[in-house]
């Protein structure tokens, strides 16, 4: 942490003595008031209450410090204060950092039976411009893929999909070039340290453009496995395509436990109303519901347990500042549905009021019958 500190306010010192100083701030408030209801037996299995309460607040500060047009460091500190009732270990995971990250940045503030405050830093990076590309050095978001609901290729910044509470994906720990090839190319090669230098993961992304298409090919190393990708977006008709994939090379899985891909279609039927389809095989997925990894989900290392799976979304605007939003997922394999319908409304510019609920079904053990359903209130306030 000392070494990672000590080089951003290196950058920062060199830039300062070289370039004209101008800071920005912003960020935002989200509260999040709700109530979540498990079913009996899971209840009665893992020892866990049926019904627990919760009030999730995030306050985000996100300074702005540039050197001239071409510097700049970023900063995103987040505050995190969860006030509960009877809420469990089984549904809530704290680790001290990602595996993407080099380093922890989190600070458990307070911690008793029914508050916690946890603050962290989520982006912490320098960025330098060039007339070739850019270099980005720091905790950062680093986006790879083209779906809209799972994104196999993103090494770096995944989100479960089943999430309304989070915002943003997770800093990762790297060193990012991009190199401009064109107007519409470019490579982006990155570097992810890890405590060991052998254990550290590294891949590059390398973007063209034909007519209305987008191609990128990617490879590289994560988790000590090469892997080979590759994402897409275009148009078919009036509609919007787009697929990724990748596969890891390992010799000791046979081809069909080595590969994700997703392919999804989505269309704008009338000014209102825009829909979406998307399927997603995952290979890394267990066939048999007792063989889930449960332990690894928790942890953030995979977003979904069995193998093939598809959603909906719907989007529809009831009037100018009321829109609602559905989403379904099916576990095709085991039948489990996860359902979600919300409803956001725009109070002002900066102020957004959002409410809605989440159904889980599914047979005893399958995959969304462990998740409890959930009825939420979201208040979004920006600055």
């Amino acid at each position: 942490m000392r070494i990672f500190s000590a080089f951003i306010i290196l950058l920062a010192i060199h830039s300062f003595t070289y370039s004209q100083t101008e800071f920005d701030f912003s960020g935002y408030i989200n509260e999040i008031p709700m109530g979540q209801f498990s079913n009996e037996k899971l209840s009665s299995t893992f020892g866990i209450d049926k019904s627990f309460y919760l009030n999730l607040t995030r306050i985000r500060l996100r300074p702005v410090v540039y050197f001239g047009d071409n510097s700049r460091i970023n900063l995103e500190l987040e505050s995190a204060v969860l006030l509960y009732q009877n809420i469990t270990g089984f549904l809530a995971s704290n680790a001290d950092k990602t595996s993407r990250q080099l380093v922890s940045a989190k600070w458990l503030i307070k911690n008793n039976k029914n508050l916690s405050i946890l603050n962290f830093i989520d982006r912490l990076y320098y960025r330098q411009d060039f007339d070739w590309g850019n270099v980005i050095i720091g905790r950062q978001r680093i986006s790879w893929g083209t779906g809209r609901v799972w994104n196999p290729v993103d090494l770096f910044n995944p989100i479960n999909p089943t999430s309304f509470y989070k915002i943003e994906k997770d800093g990762a720990d790297a060193v990012s070039l991009k190199y401009y090839l064109g107007s519409f190319s470019d490579l982006n090669i990155v570097f992810n340290p890890m405590n060991k230098l052998s254990e550290s993961n590294f891949g590059f992304r390398l973007r063209t453009n034909f007519g209305e298409s987008d191609l990128s090919f990617i490879s590289g190393k994560f988790d000590g496995k090469y892997i080979a990708g590759y994402d897409f977006a275009g148009n078919l008709g009036d509609a919007g395509i787009r697929s990724e994939g990748l596969i890891k090379f390992e010799s000791n899985l046979p081809f069909e436990d080595k590969v994700q891909f997703i392919a999804g279609i989505d269309y704008q039927f009338t000014p209102k109303l825009y829909c979406l389809l998307e399927y997603h095989y995952n290979g890394e997925g267990e066939k048999n519901k007792f063989n889930y990894r449960l332990d690894k989900l928790m942890k953030g290392e995979i977003l979904n347990l069995n193998k093939n799976y598809l959603a909906f979304s719907g989007m529809y605007q009831i009037t100018p500042l009321l829109n609602s939003t559905l989403m379904m997922l099916n576990n095709m394999n085991d039948k489990s549905i996860f359902s979600s319908l919300t409803f956001s409304y725009s109070y002002t510019d900066n102020l957004y009021l959002n409410f809605g609920g989440q159904i889980f079904n599914g047979e005893d053990f399958t995959e969304y019958w462990y998740y409890p359903q959930t009825a939420f209130i979201q208040v979004e306030y920006y600055f």
